[in-house]
């Protein structure tokens, strides 16, 4: 997990700018994130990026669901399930009819129970010669 920090798990600030992150807070903590986005990016940070991701066009291509984490000490308390119904509405409303995923393995049970279903499975390739598994999901809105 330390190797994909930065290249793979890494904060891609157009989620935020484009308002389509979400953040669960206990106090001051956040406990858990994530979000879709309107962008070609499937995963990774806005690092390196001189500009914008192009955007998709809902009629022909997905929405992506991005960065989902929930905090160990709150997995199981729904959390994931929130952001995730959150998420699907808005992309709904946004006009997408179709969505797209690459997700780490501990992350498929959640897109499963929301009706995702496997087209692929492969290795991100890391530094040091480390691979990332990875599942691609897909739905229909």
């Amino acid at each position: 997990m330390d190797a994909a920090l930065g290249p793979i798990f890494a904060v891609d600030r157009q989620l935020i700018s484009d308002g389509t992150y979400f953040v669960v807070e206990s106090g001051m903590e956040i406990v858990g994130c994530g979000g879709w986005s309107r962008r070609r990016s499937h995963y990774g940070g806005d690092h390196g990026r001189a500009e914008p991701d192009p955007e998709l066009d809902p009629f022909q291509d997905a929405a992506r669901i991005r960065a989902f984490f929930v905090h160990p000490n709150w997995a199981r308390r729904g959390i994931g399930t929130s952001i995730m119904a959150a998420c699907e509405k808005a992309i709904a409303g946004a006009g997408f009819r179709k969505v797209e995923i690459v997700a780490t393995l501990a992350g498929e049970p959640l897109y499963v129970a929301f009706g995702y279903v496997v087209i692929k499975r492969y290795e991100i390739p890391m530094e040091g010669g480390l691979k990332l598994p990875v599942v691609g999901l897909t739905k229909q809105l």
